[in-house]
């Protein structure tokens, strides 16, 4: 018995033990899930406000870069319609016609002569790759090998590849048709943008085209990039090698318009100085003769931009490209004379310009003529720039007045309208329509909404969404479209049911490690295989952390220099907060006032400590000193130049190069002190803004530190700069080019 009461003691007693062993444990485990609970709970954290960064960081540099290209646009349309309405004899219009002539009456093989390159001699101290005609694949991968290492292809040898490439442009259709059946896989490239170290990885990688490896290369192969004319001559020497095997689609990156605003005119005119223009010119004949698009097995559509609710393969299979050097402007007509020179003749009469505010849409913009061309006679600029200044209200009610008439003119035929004989008029069934399908076709971007609409945030095309995607497939019976022209984060990105693929192989286009670049495999199952990559070493090194806070530090470099640029519209807002004139805001009031001014839809509030340092002991803001923050180069001579104009400087300054470009016709760089106030004239037009003579000569006086007489493009436009860095989307490198001994740098940065 006694032992059995020890037995259930002993028991019992272990009972207890346990007891107490499993709550302890308990408590563990409840700790222990709490403190997974507090690390998940800010890991989620974490990855929000990463992402939150990563996005606006995107969000600043997609919006820049979409306001250049909608300026370079809007500036185009307004230096065309000077040169329609300004009598030939004016200075003004003198200063920007050369840009215009893209039909230059010559037979091909005076432009041949024009581009002979015999006469050019190689010296014997030359070491680049030396080519011979017809080209081979082991001189097209040795080229490939010398701009590996940073070599430079004589303008003998660069003239000769142009000029073989070319005739066979010419000979090719405006849609290519090739097949996956002779071959395993077809490989497509996006947006290269002249970054030449992509292309060298994606062959690296995959493989230099070859019989076995046919490429696609998208368009937009050129700007933005140091390497533009590195990257043209390697895919024309392939072109050459391969013509059946190696295909390029024109992008709207492919018109010297657009290339004087985003630096390959700049880069041609640096490497080549002697024999730059030739090479220029010889590039826009070339450009104006890529195709247009390219068809994989009937089912599969590889173009540029897009597409919008009026698309036809029919009209873009027949028309004359080369027509259209540039697609930002219809091509003109050309009549002959008597003597048998050709005249060019512009297309579009008044009652085309009057039309187009009541057409469906209108993908780029001009201006509507002020009158016929005989009241512009002996004008200058000082008399229309008060005439330009009508109220859009009122072109629009004395547009409606006249609409049934010209509506009625527009139902007839092109030749009662233009009032010319069948032989003078090219072959085009309507060549505004034509224009438009190419417009298009370049610029356009999809949308998630059904409908098309003007994209109005690029200036050009249209946005087209998922319903004018699925009608267009029914229509030509194909199941995807393949398109670039967008910058992706991952460097692809299927939209419209996965029916649409935009692809961007471009890697670290805004920065270094702002994006991925990509490229697509499509075998004969027609499914598309995407391989990612991104081309710097740096890339690679970074921790997700360091990448996203470098990227950042770009973004808000280019955001400052916006801010600052607005600086007059930002100070009138805030004033509506400041009913007391203290020269301080609240951070929400701050935020609310940067908003309606900049319209980024920014979380302002997140980054206000970023952009900020000037706050008070309260939390309040000083907005004067915060912008006296905002330090530039140059301070010397800002100084001494009235605040309206230095503002208008900082807030145009590339439409300002632009215009710089265009002038200097014989592109040395340098511009007359006239020449100079003529720009200033021109833009103050263009601004709709008064500028003062007596400001354009103190800013001239200014600049031309050495009373030359001339001024330095560069050194005016780097004089004016609000940051140390120039920004990526202006000059085509890296705003931050770091290496690796940055990186200690990095991870101590507080702010990333």
């Amino acid at each position: 018995m006694l032992s059995w009461l020890r037995g259930i003691g002993t028991v019992m007693g272990c009972g207890v033990s346990k007891s107490s062993q499993f709550h302890k444990n308990s408590r563990k485990a409840v700790t222990t899930i709490k403190a997974a609970v507090l690390i998940q709970r800010w890991y989620r954290q974490y990855v929000a406000r990463t992402e939150m960064r990563r996005r606006y960081t995107w969000h600043i540099f997609q919006s820049i870069e979409y306001s250049g290209e909608q300026a370079q646009i809007k500036l185009y349309n307004f230096l065309g319609y000077l040169m329609d309405n300004f009598t030939p004899a004016s200075s003004e219009r003198n200063l920007i016609s050369h840009i215009f002539r893209e039909h230059e009456v010559c037979l091909d093989a005076e432009w041949e002569r024009y581009f002979c390159y015999k006469n050019i001699e190689v010296p014997e101290v030359y070491s680049g790759p030396h080519l011979t005609f017809p080209l081979t694949v082991e001189q097209a991968v040795g080229l490939l090998e010398a701009f590996r290492n940073k070599k430079q292809l004589h303008s003998r040898y660069a003239l000769q590849l142009l000029l073989e490439t070319w005739k066979l442009l010419r000979m090719l259709p405006n849609i290519n048709r090739i097949s996956t059946c002779q071959s395993k896989e077809i490989t497509i490239c996006g947006d290269l943008h002249g970054q030449l170290e992509d292309l060298l990885l994606i062959f690296y990688k995959n493989g230099v085209p070859s019989l076995e490896k046919p490429y696609v290369f998208n368009g937009d192969f050129v700007d933005r990039g140091k390497d533009s004319i590195e990257i043209l001559l390697i895919l024309f020497s392939f072109l050459l090698v391969y013509p059946c095997d190696v295909y390029l689609n024109r992008g709207n990156h492919e018109d010297h318009l657009i290339n004087l605003r985003y630096g390959f005119t700049k880069e041609v005119l640096t490497k080549y100085k002697i024999h730059g223009k030739r090479i220029l010119k010889l590039l826009q004949k070339i450009f104006s003769w890529l195709p247009l698009a390219t068809v994989i097995d009937q089912k599969v559509l590889v173009l540029h931009g897009g597409i919008s609710d009026t698309t036809d393969l029919g009209v873009l299979a027949r028309l004359d490209r080369h027509n259209y050097v540039s697609a930002m402007r219809p091509p003109k007509k050309r009549n002959s004379s008597s003597s048998g020179v050709s005249i060019d003749a512009d297309l579009e009469e008044d009652i085309w310009n009057t039309s187009k505010i009541f057409q469906r849409r209108a993908s780029v913009s001009y201006p509507k003529p002020l009158g016929p061309r005989d009241c512009f006679q002996n004008r200058s600029l000082q008399d229309f720039s008060g005439r330009i200044k009508v109220k859009m209200e009122d072109e629009l009610e004395s547009s409606r007045r006249r609409e049934s008439v010209y509506q009625l003119a527009i139902n007839r035929s092109e030749k009662d309208v233009l009032g010319v004989s069948n032989d003078s008029v090219t072959s085009y069934d309507n060549p505004k329509e034509e224009w438009r399908q190419i417009l298009d076709l370049l610029w356009s971007d999809p949308m998630s909404q059904d409908g098309c609409i003007p994209n109005e945030v690029r200036g050009g095309g249209c946005y087209w969404g998922p319903d004018i995607t699925e009608d267009f497939l029914n229509k030509h019976n194909m199941q995807l479209i393949i398109r670039s022209h967008e910058c992706k984060q991952e460097g692809y990105e299927f939209c419209h049911n996965r029916k649409v693929l935009t692809l961007f192989s471009a890697s670290n286009y805004y920065d270094v490690g702002s994006n991925r670049g990509a490229y697509v495999k499509l075998g004969p199952d027609l499914v598309p295989y995407v391989i990612q990559y991104q081309a710097s070493s740096l890339t690679r090194e970074l921790t997700a952390r360091q990448s996203v806070g470098r990227t950042e530090r770009s973004a808000l470099k280019v955001l400052r220099e916006q801010l600052f640029a607005h600086k007059s519209d930002l100070i009138c807002a805030f004033k509506k907060f400041d009913k007391e004139a203290t020269g301080l805001v609240s951070l929400n009031d701050w935020a609310s006032a940067v908003e309606s001014v900049m319209h980024l839809d920014l979380p302002w509030r997140m980054l206000c400590s970023q952009l900020v340092s000037c706050k008070s002991s309260d939390g309040t803001i000083d907005y004067n000193d915060w912008f006296n923050e905002l330090a530039f180069k140059g301070p010397n001579a800002a100084d001494h130049i009235d605040q309206s104009l230095l503002e208008t400087l900082y807030r145009h300054r590339s439409t300002l190069e632009t215009i710089f470009r265009i002038i200097d016709t014989d592109n040395s760089g340098f511009i007359t002190v006239e020449d100079f106030r003529q720009t200033w004239k021109l833009l103050s037009v263009y601004l709709k803004m008064e500028i003062t003579d007596e400001d354009i000569s103190h800013l001239a006086v200014t600049i031309d530190s050495n009373n030359d007489g001339s001024i330095d493009i560069d050194e005016f436009m780097e004089a004016f700069r609000l940051t140390d860095k120039k920004s990526r989307l202006e000059r085509g490198r890296s705003m931050f080019m770091g290496t690796v001994t940055d990186l200690t740098k990095l991870e101590g940065d507080p702010s990333i």
